[in-house]
């Protein structure tokens, strides 16, 4: 199984085993508000929780360096759904990095599952 798929995965059945072994010590989450970065515990303490849904997710590219997956998230607090492209870096079989780009889904956009 890809690493992003094993990533994946374990994000959807919140495997917080899975999460740990797949996620580097070293990893750096960058998401694409509040210019904040979040460290491996971070991660997957946000993953467990119940703060946001993926919807009708992909991956569109992976290799032994990369993965691009997108999905359409929608989020507890009831903040507007987005469509969320991540960039993974990886490195010796574990993503070591994570940077999101977002398209908030507002009335102009469809989105079936939110």
């Amino acid at each position: 199984m890809s690493v992003l798929t094993t990533l994946l995965e374990a994000i959807e059945s919140k495997d917080e085993k899975t999460l740990d072994e797949i996620i580097h010590d070293d990893y750096k989450f960058t998401p694409h508000v509040n210019n904040q970065t979040f460290s491996k515990s971070d991660m997957v303490s946000i993953c467990m929780s119940d703060s946001f849904t993926r919807n009708h997710g992909r991956i569109i590219y992976e290799n032994d360096e990369i993965g691009i997956d997108h999905a359409f998230v929608s989020f507890a607090n009831g903040s507007t759904p987005e469509a969320v492209m991540s960039v993974h870096t990886i490195q010796d079989g574990k993503i070591v990095s994570t940077e999101t780009g977002a398209t908030p889904i507002t009335d102009e956009y469809s989105f079936v599952g939110s």
